[in-house]
């Protein structure tokens, strides 16, 4: 019998929230298996060559690994692969890929995990868990880890229109290499005005307000140092709401930018205003419009295992 998942991109971090709150985006990684004699992958949409590619391929790793750690057989899988964000850019793909060969162990290995076992287990594997929670259990979501296994997870959709547009540039950059740029030490007036900020986030996107994101996304903890390595970011962030544009953040890692708009305006001339303004700094980027996913990977893993 097949076996379907569909596991949303997302966007972590989230200005302020440093490894703590992430959005799940309506592009999503979709994958079907079934029991076959041998690996094998049909791959589509974007990043096609890397999805396609049997060996090292992180769901199938992920997959074997969790079914080997759980002493369970190793069943051969035929799947089929439909990406449709990007690989590397700040969209969490290394967390949606764990968490299908997850699912895919939890399924074919008749696992009985709970959802917290699932994000706890793709966390400890990403060594953070925002985008695991975000991607399993869709909307935003705040997340720590509260042992080895396990993850505790708060989840909400905020109220009102939040119209999203992403900023990807041409070039991926690698979560290691953006982490060699953080500091060892923050000041205190740096980790406090972070922990104001990140409250203030949570409430405008809770209560539905974004006039507060402007100064809500502020951080001092990671995109300072990151810009050097995300010229989209600082060059973004010059944009302002009469741009359209009521706030920016660095999606994850980088090097793309998640940028919120103004859902009064219409988003093709918002879109307008924000390829001029990278023509004014020299800087290309592909632009693509998205909204919040309401549901995550849990809601189809959930349907398909009943």
């Amino acid at each position: 019998m097949e076996f379907q998942i569909s596991l949303p991109a997302t966007s972590a971090n989230l200005g302020p929230a440093f490894d703590a709150a992430a959005v799940a985006l309506d592009l999503g990684l979709h994958v079907r298996a079934r029991k076959a004699r041998a690996f094998s992958i049909t791959a589509t949409g974007r990043d096609r060559e890397i999805c396609g590619r049997v060996e090292d391929h992180l769901v199938l790793k992920t997959y074997e690994d969790v079914l080997a750690s759980q002493h369970r057989p190793v069943v051969p899988l035929a799947l089929t692969i439909h990406n449709d964000f990007p690989i590397g850019k700040g969209f969490g793909s290394s967390a949606a890929a764990r968490l299908g060969g997850i699912a895919l162990a939890v399924h074919f290995g008749r696992l009985r995990w709970t959802s917290a076992r699932i994000i706890g287990e793709a966390s400890r594997r990403e060594h953070h868990p925002d985008n695991a929670a975000a991607c399993w259990m869709g909307g935003v979501t705040v997340a720590r880890m509260c042992d080895e296994a396990e993850a505790q997870v708060a989840r909400f959709v905020p109220k009102g229109r939040w119209p999203l547009m992403l900023a990807i540039p041409e070039e991926p950059l690698a979560t290691e290499k953006a982490r060699e740029v953080l500091p060892e030490k923050y000041s205190r007036a740096d980790a406090v005005t972070n922990i104001q900020n990140s409250m203030l986030l949570l409430a405008a996107l809770f209560q539905g307000n974004p006039e507060l994101l402007g100064s809500a996304l502020q951080d001092r903890i990671h995109q300072p140092y990151r810009a050097q390595l995300c010229p989209l970011l600082p060059a973004l962030e010059g944009l302002s709401p009469k741009d359209g544009v009521l706030g920016v953040a660095l999606s994850g890692a980088g090097p793309s930018v998640l940028l919120f708009l103004d859902p009064k305006l219409r988003a093709d001339r918002t879109k307008a205003r924000i390829e001029a303004h990278l023509g004014e700094h020299g800087l290309i980027a592909e632009l693509v419009e998205a909204s919040i996913a309401r549901r995550g990977g849990e809601a189809s893993f959930l349907r398909r295992s009943r």
